[in-house]
């Protein structure tokens, strides 16, 4: 029986479990919320439906930082926004350009438009650290 329950767990203790660390620099102010969206395929980016998992925290002005625990070994790309009104939604104007602060992960928005889920990406394969300046 025991030869049994580890063949079945043997599987799983290959799926590594990673902490993501994100450390959000230029932040204006303290009020509202740091916002982020994790995405794990060019398909879905920047569709907040499609976002792997998103995580919250209050806004801290010069750096925040978030932490994602367990996150298993793959491609992922960042989406973050400071919701300085607490609202959590991003306010656009009427040509849907954002009005509050974002970034992304290994990029900034482009000169029209947001930048892909390619030019975000990065691989995660053990514990790390990411700086993003919004």
């Amino acid at each position: 029986m025991r030869l049994l329950f580890l063949f079945f767990l043997i599987p799983l203790m290959g799926i590594a479990q990673n902490k993501l660390t994100v450390k959000v620099s230029g932040v204006s102010s303290n009020s509202g919320n740091i916002m982020l969206a994790v995405y794990d395929n060019a398909e879905g980016f920047l569709k907040e439906d499609k976002a792997l998992m998103g995580v919250s925290t209050r806004a801290v002005s010069g750096i925040t930082e978030l932490q994602i625990s367990e996150l298993p070994e793959g491609q992922y790309a960042l989406a973050i926004y400071h919701d300085e009104n607490g609202n959590e939604e991003l306010d656009t104007n009427w040509l849907g350009i954002p009005k509050e602060p974002i970034g992304f992960s290994n990029s900034k928005m482009k000169t029209f438009g947001p930048p892909g889920f390619e030019d975000c990406s990065f691989l995660l394969k053990a514990d790390k650290e990411i700086q993003i300046s919004l």
